[in-house]
């Protein structure tokens, strides 16, 4: 881990490494990262996690603004320096996801059998019979039949606070769903995401290398989580990408393999990434249950 703003106010001593091991030395075999959000960036929450044993810390960019993950991000420095355990950075990209838009994030009431369109036009109020969405092309990505599934998390174990939807219809840009089972969805944004069905969009979005090119440069950070890798290709990218930015020539890259695409191209992605993230909440909505379940046992 080449970061070096996460340094100990007393720097290790190197020669330290020829001192006999204490009997109760075990080294960490296994790394630890834990993402940081809203109960979990305090310097407090984080030094109790340092302590736990958390190695990398990860900062989710599909919700929450540069600002608000730099002040998590100065939190963890001073953990870092008051329990003198040191931790890596890493930034997860949003990628193609496509999320509901929920402007005035009033819940919104879905009842099963009933009817919901999918639209396009975010200048939209979110309602129970209309959903503001993120992307301009489902309509023409999708056929008759085929299932959406919309939730503010993905998986969460209860049915009411994530819905399942059938595509009824298409007209025009709109996507017109038959609700499967009844949920209240409340928040800003809902992540979207459509069983076996590619999205033409960028893996590295316009977005994405924004906050790349700011907050990661700025940061320095350690490792990039690529959310929605689907071939060796998106990787190369990536790292072409990176290459341009001065310190974030060595930031290693993570594949993160969330549907079915992902894991067709698994073995060219793992010659190309650093390291490979497996989405299983994804994969999940994409694989039958038989063969999700299989994903537990992959090491």
């Amino acid at each position: 881990m080449h970061s070096t703003h996460l340094l100990l106010e007393e720097p290790i001593r190197m020669a330290s490494i020829l001192e006999p091991s204490k009997p109760t030395f075990f080294p960490a075999m296994t790394k630890i990262v834990g993402t940081l959000g809203p109960k979990s960036r305090s310097v407090e929450i984080i030094s109790g996690c340092l302590k736990a044993g958390m190695s990398v810390a990860r900062f989710d960019f599909s919700w929450g603004d540069t600002e608000y993950h730099q002040e998590t991000l100065e939190n963890l420095k001073m953990a870092v320096k008051s329990t003198k355990k040191l931790c890596a950075v890493m930034l997860d990209t949003v990628g193609p996801e496509l999320q509901v838009v929920n402007k005035s994030e009033k819940p919104i009431l879905l009842q099963e059998s009933a009817h919901v369109v999918l639209t396009p036009d975010q200048d939209e109020e979110a309602s129970s019979e209309l959903l503001p969405i993120n992307f301009t092309g489902l309509a023409k990505a999708v056929n008759k039949g085929d299932t959406i599934f919309i939730g503010q998390y993905l998986f969460t174990g209860s049915e009411t606070t994530s819905v399942w939807l059938e595509v009824a219809e298409v007209k025009g840009e709109d996507v017109v769903c038959m609700i499967k089972n009844s949920a209240t969805l409340a928040g800003s944004l809902f992540t979207l995401h459509v069983s076996q069905i590619r999205i033409e969009l960028p893996t590295l979005t316009d977005k994405d290398k924004e906050v790349i090119s700011t907050w990661g440069v700025r940061n320095n950070i350690d490792f990039i989580s690529l959310s929605y890798t689907r071939h060796a290709e998106d990787v190369r990218h990536a790292r072409d990408f990176l290459s341009k930015l001065g310190d974030l020539q060595q930031t290693q890259i993570f594949a993160k393999i969330e549907n079915v695409e992902g894991l067709k191209h698994f073995d060219e992605i793992l010659q190309e990434a650093d390291g490979i993230i497996l989405s299983r909440g994804n994969l999940g909505i994409d694989l039958p249950p038989e063969k999700a379940s299989i994903l537990n046992f992959v090491k």
